[in-house]
């Protein structure tokens, strides 16, 4: 093993082992005596003081064999050269540095032998500059006694003088109204007047205090007049105490005037928000009445020092009259720029007067009204919204109801207000007046609690709108003007469906993101019992709530066109019914009522799949009169046994097609006309079933019947179930019916290409 190859530490170890014992003063003391390694040195260690070359050999020829023995020895041998290397080294450093110390020695010492030349003459020098000092004030010392005497005579002098000027003095104070200067100037003099006053100076004295009686007197004008401002007032009270006029029992007055003052604070928010924009004198006026009473305030503390009660319930009462009028004001639609506007006049008023009265706690009492003041604007701000979303959803200034513009401006209305909402109200998050970084975290509570109570109330304000006697209910909401009777009800129920559809779909899953980018976090409750807005449970709500309203309006639409059906059955006699010359009109009435439903439908509902199933197996795929087996069953059905048969095919088709028939409503134009053409179809089997017929009334809704199959196949979704109820009618007719033998097919196709010509007729002479 050469040199290269020794461990860098075993080095370095032997390197400072040897530089220790070359520098350590106690030869004695073993290298690296502090390195508890060197206690636990091996007989083997060569570096260690315990040394032993022999057994060192010992130990050495007893582990090595010969060619190691020879590795040893060149080992050693290179590192023996490397400390002599690193030792004639270290001579010649050390060698440089005391050529150089023994340098700056000698030119120490050449630099101090000239210093005790001249720290000599320096000595001699003062010691001739304290003589001269020492006989120059031995020479002056009479003079400058005298010249003491004679200063202190000139200022008793001079104080004399001004004593016999002081009634003069305060007679000019008088006039130039400098109270304060008086108020100096005299009791300056009354430490003399006390010792001099019934002897040298009894004239300058009385004098003195004629005139100082007629100062009291203004003073106490100045303290009582209403046109004083707090300040005058307040200093004219300082200025009586320091007179020793009895002040205390002017107490009650001047705290009489200083609530009188507290109306002059007044706080106009239309000004302040309209001094934003063009600057009004009101900011500079109410910050200077506010700075008056704080140092009315700072005044009556020094006259006063038992008053802090007192005046801690005022600056309390002006604070809470701040907020009083900031909640009315509230109560207008604002805007979050309008409070903040007023809520930093208020903060600016409550740090000023906390400077003086720090025992009032005006910042936590300032927190704690601006907590309701909060709470109150985000409140409005959903109030007002819910309130545009009824505006929209009604006519307005006399125009005419459109189903469409009022879907359009009530979905823009609820995403684009909700949106806008929350960012006028995250400006106040964003403000960093100090009042408003204290309740950030309660004003993300108070949005999130907001928007789920103005879900909550929406979804209330809809299922109003859709009450059945709903009248009273909209008038107490002032929400007269929307409606145009019944005929615009219904539609309007169509569109409250679609609006709840559109908010569960849309509005829901934009304002969450809203709500999760600028309204996240809150306080500890909302931690410990979740977030205050759940969007799962407002969507599962107007899910709810828009599939009432589907249902709803389907039942509406049906329910009017039942009115005319059943008009239809039971005013005729039907037991002499004569026989059927053309379609009756009301087919056209229903076709008409249909019509309707279809048109406010397109307005508002998307349009849907058409499915076209058709299938011979249910046997309503066909007419009544192209159908065989259906007409033998009616040729036959006068005997009891074929109306048996006739009924047990009817039940067992309507279980069969029972799951088909009823089927869900969807958010689609075709499910909503299918599904009221299904319950009028319903409707008009149930009125058949309660008449009794004739063979020409059989025929007349015979012919009814099938008139309407081809514009109701254009109308639904489901053909094949509109054909079943079709011939579910033919089939209770023929069943109520005394002799039940149809038309001939051909009388029954001239029939119906009569009417098809009469109506094409009609569509071309009108407009």
């Amino acid at each position: 093993m050469g040199t290269d190859e020794v461990p860098l530490d075993d080095k370095a170890k032997r390197m400072r082992d040897l530089l220790s014992s070359f520098y350590s003063p106690d030869p004695s003391m073993p290298p690296n005596s502090g390195n508890s390694s060197s206690k636990y040195a091996t007989l083997d260690d060569i570096n260690s003081t315990s040394f032993d070359p022999d057994q060192y050999m010992n130990i050495l020829a007893t582990k090595s064999n010969l060619e190691g023995l020879l590795q040893r020895h060149v080992e050693m041998a290179a590192e023996i050269k490397n400390l002599d290397t690193d030792l004639q080294m270290l001579v010649y450093e050390n060698y440089n540095k005391f050529i150089s110390a023994t340098d700056t020695i000698k030119r120490m010492k050449s630099n101090i032998s000239g210093m005790e030349t001249n720290m000599e003459q320096l000595l001699e020098k003062i010691m001739s500059v304290q003589s001269r000092s020492d006989t120059v004030n031995t020479s002056l010392f009479e003079k400058r006694e005298h010249i003491e005497k004679l200063h202190r005579t000139c200022n008793l002098l001079r104080k004399v003088q001004f004593i016999y000027d002081l009634p003069d003095r305060l007679g000019k104070c008088t006039k130039s109204e400098a109270y304060a200067d008086a108020v100096r100037f005299y009791t300056g003099a009354m430490p003399i007047f006390k010792a001099y006053g019934d002897s040298s100076f009894q004239d300058c004295k009385r004098a003195s205090e004629e005139a100082i009686a007629i100062i009291i007197k203004n003073l106490q004008v100045k303290l009582f007049s209403d046109s004083e401002s707090m300040q005058t007032r307040a200093e004219a009270a300082v200025l009586l105490k320091q007179l020793d006029f009895p002040v205390e029992n002017l107490k009650a007055k001047l705290f009489e005037k200083l609530e009188q003052s507290l109306t002059d604070i007044k706080l106009n928010p239309e000004e302040i928000n309209t001094a934003s924009v063009d600057p009004s004198p009101f900011a500079s006026a109410h910050e200077a009445a506010v700075r008056e009473f704080v140092e009315a305030v700072r005044a009556f503390r020094v006259i006063f020092p038992e008053s802090e009660k007192q005046l801690v319930k005022l600056a309390q009462d002006l604070v809470t009259k701040h907020y009083v009028i900031t909640q009315e004001y509230i109560k207008k639609r604002i805007c979050s720029a309008d409070l903040l506007g007023v809520l930093r006049v208020i903060w600016s008023d409550v740090l000023l007067m906390d400077e003086v009265l720090q025992e009032a706690s005006l910042p936590h009492h300032s927190v704690e009204a601006a907590k309701v003041a909060v709470k109150l604007y985000v409140s409005s701000v959903f109030s007002h919204l819910l309130q545009d979303i009824s505006d929209s959803l009604l006519k307005k200034d006399g125009a005419e109801y459109s189903l469409e513009v009022a879907l359009d401006a009530s979905t823009k209305v609820v995403l684009e207000g909700s949106i806008n909402a929350l960012l006028d109200l995250h400006k106040i998050l964003d403000d960093d007046l100090g009042l408003l970084i204290r309740l950030r975290e309660l004003t993300i509570d108070w949005v999130q609690e907001g928007l789920q109570d103005f879900f909550r109330q929406l979804e209330d304000r809809l299922l109003l709108f859709s009450g059945r006697n709903n009248s009273s209910a909209i008038q107490d909401h002032g929400l007269t003007e929307g409606f145009q009777g019944d005929k615009a009800f219904p539609g309007l129920i169509l569109v409250l469906a679609q609006l709840s559809a559109f908010i569960e779909q849309t509005a829901i899953p934009r304002i969450t993101e809203e709500i999760a980018s600028s309204f996240s976090g809150g306080s500890v409750r909302i931690h410990d019992s979740g977030p205050a807005f759940v969007p799962g449970e407002i969507c599962r709500k107007f899910r709810s709530v828009g599939e009432k309203f589907l249902h709803l309006y389907v039942n509406m639409r049906t329910q009017r066109i039942s009115l005319l059906l059943k008009k239809r059955f039971t005013t005729p006699n039907w037991v002499k019914h004569k026989e059927p010359r053309e379609v009756h009109m009301f087919v056209d009435l229903f076709l008409q009522e249909l019509e309707d439903t279809s048109s406010e439908v397109k307005q508002i509902l998307p349009q849907g799949i058409r499915r076209h199933r058709r299938t011979d197996s249910n046997g309503s795929s066909v007419s009544s009169r192209s159908n065989p087996l259906r007409e033998e069953k009616l040729g036959r059905s006068n005997t009891q046994r074929a109306r048996s048969q006739l009924l047990e095919t009817h039940l067992a088709k309507l279980f069969k097609q029972k799951v088909e028939i009823f089927t869900k409503v969807e958010y689609t134009q075709e499910s909503v006309v299918t599904s009221v053409v299904k319950l009028c179809l319903k409707s008009v089997q149930e009125f058949v079933r309660l008449q009794t017929f004739n063979r020409s009334g059989f025929q007349q809704i015979q012919l009814d019947v099938q008139f309407l199959r081809t514009p109701l196949r254009e109308m639904v979704e489901d053909e094949a179930a509109m054909d079943f109820l079709l011939d579910e009618v033919i089939v209770a007719t023929a069943e109520r019916c005394l002799d039940p033998i149809p038309l001939e097919p051909p009388i029954l196709d001239k029939l119906i290409l009569a009417k098809l010509a009469k109506t094409r007729e009609q569509n071309t002479v009108s407009p």
